[in-house]
């Protein structure tokens, strides 16, 4: 299979008049090409590329990606919907035999063949160690910093921030029973309660990386939540989009490097597609990664998004008469297959 190479266009320089003004006068943020729906066509280990059957695994994801569900998904848009598909490959949490004996050049194209022959091509194919190892900075410290936990009513401070820890929680933990409490006796059992709970709670507990700074292992949930972050165009460093999709340097995708490392983070496979970026995001998934997506939401509702772009997002769908919902959260869906 061959992919086509972009040709670089030159920049024009025109005459202007010099204007001076203060750096920090000026708020400016990037906008980015959307789609009206990003479609997640699964999230795979880099094993699952020897030991899947990829016809079966694309046939059974195509009857959920019809043009009539993604024109509902997407809204009232006028005419057809702008759809662009995209896979996570997950060359992070594998073992190194994983990423040594399986070259790029041999397993993405039969990838791509396998959607293809399954009506689903692949117009976007994205690794996973690409959010925390990126040339323009690590996604995953960038929304690290763009934490914001939710303290459950009467947090008295005494348990360190999600920033030194690396646990989220959607409320109040249970107690230490035993522990003594301020000014008072020791604490006995009581349960768990979720903020902003129905009736009753589901509570949870999301570890987002273990080890030491400088050699920390980010779990799965906590880059699935920077994947959606950046499929939804939300992420921006100093004003700029941080994650742009690349066409490989080589015709050829069986020429792609050996070494995953070399691939890029998100890789345009696609001829012409619509945007990897999308107002809303769908992603169809294996049934195991419930837990790891209601982990997510939860990640995701205590991320301090980009005001800015957020309101660029908001802005750009109602000139599409698009009502779009301002929770992050509220812009994610999912169907999630059994085995």
């Amino acid at each position: 299979m061959t992919i086509p190479v972009h040709r670089r266009q030159e920049a024009r320089t025109e005459p202007m008049d010099a204007v001076y003004r203060e750096s920090t006068a000026v708020a400016w943020t990037s906008e980015v090409p959307l789609a009206h729906v990003s479609v997640e066509l699964g999230h795979l280990y880099l094993e699952d590329l020897r030991s899947t059957d990829l016809d079966r695994f694309f046939d059974r994801i195509a009857p959920w990606t019809d043009r009539a569900r993604m024109a509902a998904i997407a809204g009232n848009t006028a005419g057809r919907p702008r759809v662009s598909t995209c896979l996570l490959l997950d060359d992070y949490s594998g073992t190194a035999d994983s990423t040594a004996e399986l070259r790029p050049g041999e397993a993405i194209p039969r990838l791509l063949d396998a959607a293809q022959r399954a009506g689903v091509p692949i117009d976007y194919l994205a690794r996973e160690s690409g959010l925390v190892e990126y040339r323009g900075g690590s996604l995953a410290e960038l929304v690290e910093v763009a934490l914001v936990a939710d303290p459950p009513f009467g947090a008295d401070g005494s348990r360190p921030p999600v920033t030194e820890t690396g646990w989220l929680t959607n409320g109040q933990r249970s107690p230490v029973v035993g522990a003594r409490q301020a000014m008072g006796g020791r604490a006995g059992w009581s349960p768990p309660i979720e903020n902003a709970r129905h009736l009753h709670s589901i509570f949870l507990d999301v570890e987002l990386w273990s080890g030491p700074d400088g050699k920390r292992t980010w779990s799965c949930a906590y880059l699935a939540a920077v994947w959606q972050l950046a499929r939804l165009g939300v992420l921006r460093r100093h004003g700029r989009d941080v994650l742009r999709p690349e066409v490989a340097e080589v015709a050829d995708l069986a020429a792609l490097p050996d070494d995953w490392s070399q691939v890029p983070a998100v890789l345009q496979a696609g001829l012409n597609p619509a945007p990897f970026c999308a107002y809303r995001t769908f992603s169809v998934l294996a049934g195991r990664f419930l837990p790891v997506e209601n982990a997510v939401r939860t990640i995701l509702s205590q991320v301090a998004v980009d005001p800015a772009a957020l309101d660029q997002t908001v802005r750009r769908a109602a000139a599409e008469r698009i009502t779009l919902p301002l929770e992050i959260v509220d812009r994610m869906s999912y169907v999630l297959l059994g085995p």
